[in-house]
């Protein structure tokens, strides 16, 4: 690469890591049950040396996610008291700058520097990367892995180097170790393969063809493998709760999922996810710039096909694109759902990357060089400022954001830290949910922030946690600090008029109620 694209992609790096790390402490605000619970089962796994392949509660992880931020929380756990938010989430931080690190040899292999460059740049600010590479979800190590696998296996393939193709094995393989969309990928895969017989056959290298993918296979399944037995011995796991929201559970599953495909097909330019943990509501994936770049992507593409210009570069990313829609099209709740559709941000801010290279080699038709690089350069910049102030200015600051991730368990979770640690401190786990070890999944946040997941650290750090059911067990106890998790006046009412004597503190996000 030349000095130039080198410092490009520096400054990308740059703006990658800015958009993933800043104010990592503080935004997201909160935790959500489901990340903690991640934390929770990291803690679990350190405490006991116990690290699993799939974590079966609260519907099923797979464990490598996991064990990467167990890792993570033993090295900042030297350092500082308790847990926090942010160290699980830097691990989804540094796979979100990978990815656009990946994303740009990638491109640079199937296109050239310049789409490279401008994928890599939208990639680097686009909101929906930036917010799923900011929570503590594994789904984001399927961008991760597809284009650094995709990326050695095209490398391998064309150089006909069997270090690259063994390096793509393993991250394929790992792959299956993480989120269910990437069960998609070995269809991605054939279509490199497809087009890498066709050249093989060509030159009349076959052998060396068929070397290459037997290697490759075997390495794959060797990363997989101990993912691959645990299924075939708990089969009941191996869809975990895509079933609960597949289209199959519906009356008339065609139709559930062409109105889902369709959906998910138009979250780019018109109505996106409406879940605020995943983006500012119904607000399109793609701001209106970088959706224009993705429509004359599309269009650029489409038009090379009809032409007969049956390149890989082209297949692949249309390919890619449709093929992980799927996950999404597949299931009938939340639809747009820019979580199961994570799999298709690659090729998306490729589409994006090569239509505003096309852009700018057709304005340069109509313009002066200087003036066309301007346009272009006002219109990348307007995209990053839009995306910035969408998440950091507007979707950060918004109170439905913070209880998305309920910053008020969260809260919580920091008071009782403060406490001393002879003092009793009860939660009151008054909000539903999935029981995991009997308990509903929103205590997973204050567990997590006060490390009282196992019964060991509950003895130790004095907490208990109820259940309404459980308000006649506070009578055996003559000091204590009670905190429900949700402002319920009902709960309220029944506490004062068991306990009248407790005194009662209304603070913004929780309640108190403590002995005297």
């Amino acid at each position: 690469m030349e000095k130039k694209t080198i410092l490009y992609l520096l400054i990308i790096l740059i703006i990658a890591g800015f958009f993933r790390l800043a104010n990592l402490k503080t935004i997201p605000p909160g935790l959500y049950p489901d990340e903690a619970m991640n934390g929770n089962n990291a803690l679990f796994a350190l405490e006991n040396k116990d690290f699993k392949l799939y974590y079966p509660e609260n519907n099923g992880r797979e464990g490598l996610f996991i064990n990467i931020q167990a890792f993570f929380l033993k090295l900042f756990l030297k350092f500082y008291s308790s847990p926090e938010a942010w160290m699980l989430r830097i691990v989804s931080a540094i796979f979100g700058i990978l990815t656009v690190f990946g994303l740009f040899l990638l491109a640079k292999e199937l296109f050239n520097e310049k789409i490279a460059l401008l994928s890599s740049l939208f990639l680097a600010f686009n909101f929906w990367h930036v917010n799923f590479s900011r929570i503590g979800f594994r789904a984001i190590m399927v961008p991760f892995l597809l284009v650094w696998s995709l990326y050695f296996l095209i490398v391998g393939m064309k150089k006909i180097k069997i270090v690259p193709i063994i390096v793509s094995g393993i991250i394929f393989g790992l792959g299956f170790h993480t989120y269910i969309a990437f069960r998609m990928a070995p269809f991605i895969a054939l279509i490199i393969l497809f087009f890498q017989f066709v050249s093989y056959r060509k030159n009349n290298q076959l052998k060396n063809f068929w070397k290459l993918v037997t290697i490759w296979i075997i390495f794959v399944v060797l990363a997989a493998l101990p993912m691959i037995i645990y299924f075939l011995n708990h089969p009941q796991d191996f869809m975990g709760r895509a079933t609960q929201v597949s289209i199959f559970e519906k009356p008339n599953p065609l139709w559930e999922f062409l109105k889902s495909f369709i959906k998910t097909l138009t979250m780019f330019n018109f109505v996106g996810d409406g879940n605020w943990r995943h983006n500012l509501p119904h607000k399109p994936q793609l701001d209106f710039i970088l959706g224009f770049f993705f429509l004359v992507g599309i269009y650029t593409i489409i038009k090379e096909i009809i032409n007969k210009k049956l390149e890989l570069d082209n297949i692949l990313i249309i390919s890619w694109f449709l093929l992980m829609s799927l996950p999404a099209a597949f299931t009938y709740e939340g639809i747009p759902h820019a979580l199961r559709s994570i799999g298709m941000i690659p090729p998306t801010l490729i589409l994006s990357g090569l239509g505003a290279y096309s852009f700018y080699e057709f304005i340069k038709k109509q313009f002066s060089l200087n003036k066309t690089i301007w346009i272009l350069l006002f219109l990348i910049a307007l995209s990053l400022i839009i995306n910035y102030r969408a998440y950091f200015l507007v979707w950060a600051k918004n109170y439905n954001a913070f209880y998305a991730f309920n910053g008020n368990y969260y809260e919580i979770g920091k008071y009782l830290n403060q406490l001393p640690k002879e003092s009793l401190k009860i939660v009151l786990v008054n909000a539903g949910g999935v029981l995991v070890n009997n308990i509903p999944m929103p205590a997973q946040t204050v567990m997590f922030l006060t490390n009282t997941y196992s019964i060991k650290n509950q003895n130790e750090k004095n907490i208990i946690y109820l259940l309404p059911n459980q308000l006649n067990l506070l009578h055996q106890f003559s000091s204590f600090i009670l905190v429900p998790l949700e402002k319920d006046e009902k709960i309220k009412n029944a506490i004062l008029q068991q306990f009248p004597s407790l005194s009662f503190y209304d603070y913004p996000y929780f309640w108190i109620f403590q002995s005297q």
